[in-house]
């Protein structure tokens, strides 16, 4: 294998440059994911009612042990300790009662908040124009949504519920260890520093290193989701050898960062413990001492504190594994909450009207636009499109024709100049509202995993079985998809696995007629086509495009021939315009094409 192809292969392959390996952490990310939980309030309360309760209730428990222990046990009053016993069980009963309904309150509210994160991101999402999508990785996309809201998953229903408890557990035994022997409670105050500055220490390392973790886990779901998606060039080039090189590249890193965090958890939870038992010695000494030397503290005294600080410190180690599993939580949701945050690069005025009936009139004045600043891709576009013509636009690959429809369908706004619909400039239109009016064939089709049926519907979602049999049977073709095993119900994986590229793009004729649009939009929409299907398809698109204006991107003459004007684009700019006889007499680019094309046709 060729290392520096690897090399530049997993070079390649860095997190998005809007997402760096290493932020700081911010309580404002904590605030706003627990915003998500006030339209699930109700609940929320009451698990945070539970979760004060469960704080309170072993800790009063404990007290409650020692209380008995003080008084009923050394009396030896028989009667007490079994009136106090029935107390403390039916305590002990309601305590977890109450840690019942607290994980099944948590885990309600874990996936209401969870379902409105995944909604909230999607509606965010369809709002992106489309040069949004063409910036970023897929697969980056993909798990932000899947393997980022799965890592939110435990901070909310686990992390944030289980650390406020062991708080608030830690709180109420401190509280009642200072009231049950203050002396005692001065051993606990001087190994609480030593407690803070373990994980002072630690926090900052584990916080870095799950992040870390989490985006290497990112690159290994971009890696695998372009490996899969792109398999027909990996074996076509021979690339298996270095796909499977940079594909173990990149799940070595992810262990060894998955290691590294584990390293340091292990290193964390046990300086804890030793803290713990630290203190637990420091308090038999001391206690014992006090006990024995008659200083007031009593057997009772010593055995409710030991109670108390074991409930003090067995939520330490809890709290520091709750603290590790967090920060993949917060590293999730601050990237989410990042590309929640990524306003679309333009969007709709807010003076923006729907879209009127249209007659299919189409201008292009003085259009200039630009993928990227200072790289123009169209000069100085100016045409009109009177309604019921055919447009054909052709041009070498580059020279800006699918670039053209798309400001037609306004899937981008023009630098300069005006695109106008029906005299009506489309700035001024609601992008929704118009693409109703218009259907689309483009050069790569996607189909959705469903049926045939189904994806013709999605133009006309109220379109009857019959109604979609006469969209093919306008097209000639109901034939070729009765000929399938079930029809027009015959199922296709996705982007239409399962059917021929032939029989994709009928689907995608079918579904863009079955629109009944006022602009019809074909964007080299017969190339994947056989020359006989193509055939079959021409008489059924002549009449189809009757009284519609219709822009064809093609190659092929049969195309070409009858369009009403031919615009020619070179670089950018309309270099001629006029049909197919007039510009072959011209004899210029266009006859240039076109003996171009007869030479690779013959």
């Amino acid at each position: 294998m060729n290392k520096d192809r690897l090399e530049i292969a997993v070079r390649r392959l860095r997190p998005d440059e809007e997402e760096p390996d290493r932020l700081p952490l911010r309580w404002s990310t904590i605030a706003r994911l627990l915003a998500f939980t006030s339209p699930h309030r109700l609940q929320r309360n009451a698990l945070l009612g539970l979760c004060v309760f469960r704080a309170m209730a072993l800790p009063g428990l404990a007290w409650l042990v020692g209380h008995i222990i003080r008084g009923p046990v050394a009396a030896g009053d028989g009667a007490a300790a079994l009136r106090d016993l029935a107390l403390f069980t039916a305590c002990f009963l309601i305590a977890d009662f109450a840690l019942y309904w607290r994980i099944r309150l948590a885990h309600q509210i874990g996936e209401n908040v969870l379902r409105d994160l995944r909604d909230r991101l999607m509606a965010h999402l369809l709002t992106q124009p489309l040069s949004f999508f063409h910036a970023r990785r897929h697969g980056s996309l993909i798990s932000r949504m899947i393997s980022d809201i799965e890592a939110m998953r435990n901070g909310i229903q686990n992390n944030f519920f289980i650390t406020f408890v062991s708080v608030g557990q830690m709180g109420c035994a401190a509280a009642l260890m200072l009231l049950a022997n203050p002396q005692l409670f001065l051993v606990l105050l001087a190994i609480l520093p030593c407690l803070l500055l373990v994980h002072a220490f630690f926090r900052n390392k584990i916080l870095h290193a799950s992040r870390v973790q989490q985006e290497t886990f990112s690159r290994v779901t971009s890696a695998l989701a372009e490996t899969v998606q792109g398999i027909r060039v990996t074996q076509g080039f021979a690339r298996e050898d270095t796909n499977a090189g940079i594909f173990t590249r990149l799940v070595q890193s992810l262990a060894n960062n998955v290691v590294k965090t584990a390293s340091l958890t292990s290193l964390y939870l046990p300086l804890l413990e030793l803290n713990a038992q630290g203190f637990m010695a420091a308090l038999i000494g001391v206690g014992g001492w006090a006990a024995l030397s008659g200083t007031g503290t009593g057997l009772g005294d010593l055995v409710t504190f030991f109670f108390l600080a074991d409930l003090f410190f067995s939520p330490i180690t809890i709290i520091g594994t709750q603290l590790s599993e967090a920060t993949l939580a917060m590293a999730g949701a601050e990237r989410y909450f990042r590309l929640l945050d990524t306003a679309p690069s333009w969007a709709d005025r807010p003076t923006a009207v729907p879209c009127p009936p249209l007659k299919g009139e189409v201008e292009f004045r003085d259009v200039r636009f630009a993928y990227v600043a200072g790289r123009p891709v169209l000069h100085g576009i100016s045409f009109v499109a009177r309604p019921g013509q055919v447009i054909a636009l052709v041009g070498h690959t580059g020279s800006g024709k699918s670039t053209l429809v798309g400001l037609l369908a306004k899937f981008h706004l023009p630098l300069t100049g005006q695109v106008l619909v029906d005299g009506h400039d489309l700035a001024d239109l609601r992008q929704e509202t118009l693409r109703r009016q218009m259907g689309f064939v483009f050069q790569q089709n996607f189909l959705f995993a469903g049926t045939i049926a189904e994806n013709v519907k999605s133009a006309r979602p109220e379109a009857t079985d019959e109604e979609i049999r006469q969209t093919f049977r306008d097209l000639g073709c109901l034939d070729l998809i009765e000929d399938l095993p079930a029809g027009i119900h015959t199922p296709c994986s996705e982007k239409g696995r399962g059917l021929s590229m032939g029989q994709q793009q009928l689907v995608a004729f079918a579904r863009a007629l079955m629109a009944d649009p006022r602009i019809l939009v074909l964007d080299e929409a017969t190339s994947a086509v056989d020359t006989l299907t193509e055939a079959r398809l021409q008489v059924a698109l002549a009449r189809l495009m009757k009284g519609r204006t219709c822009f064809v991107v093609a190659h092929r003459l049969s195309t070409i021939r009858r369009a009403d004007c031919v615009i020619v684009l070179a670089d950018g700019r309309v270099v001629e315009r006029g049909t197919h006889a007039e510009l072959l007499a011209l004899q210029g680019a266009y006859a240039g094409l076109h003996r171009d094309f007869l030479s690779a046709t013959t």
